[in-house]
């Protein structure tokens, strides 16, 4: 993961409020859509628009939160990702039901340009894998996202 992406998570993550596990789920959450942007090196208009629908309507994170996230991806260069930090949180503490929805988010950050990048594929199934949602899942899942293109 990015470093700055890393710093903002560990100053906002570290908190001991009692619903600190659910924010930092939705964090992590928001750090793989971010990743997902980024993987055909075009950060496009609609997958930010995708990625702050879901940050902020589906994870109820509150705007400046998605935009210091905005801000921080893109000042940062491209880095190797450690996405391990991030997915094992989601994989301990989400359902299967959930880990199928983040795949979903997912799929939508990948197609919100209307174009599949061999990159954002190959990392939307490494994180799929990580999460431990099966291939079935990953494909119904990918359909249903073309779906509501179409």
């Amino acid at each position: 993961m990015l470093r700055a992406i890393q710093k903002f998570f560990e100053q906002n993550i570290s908190t001991d409020q009692p619903d600190d596990l659910e924010h930092k789920l939705k964090l992590a959450t928001g750090a793989l859509l971010i990743e997902m942007m980024q993987q055909d090196h075009q950060v496009q208009y609609e997958e930010k628009q995708q990625i702050k629908a879901v940050l902020i309507q589906e994870f109820s994170l509150i705007s400046s939160e998605a935009d210091s996230l905005f801000e921080l991806a893109e000042a940062e260069a491209k880095e190797a990702t450690d996405l391990y930090q991030f997915t094992s949180l989601i994989n301990q503490h989400y359902t299967q039901e959930q880990k199928i929805k983040v795949v979903e988010y997912l799929w939508r950050i990948a197609y919100a340009d209307q174009h599949l990048d061999a990159h954002e594929e190959h990392i939307l199934r490494r994180i799929a894998d990580l999460i431990y949602v099966s291939h079935k899942d990953f494909i119904q899942t990918k359909h249903k996202v073309q779906a509501r293109l179409n």
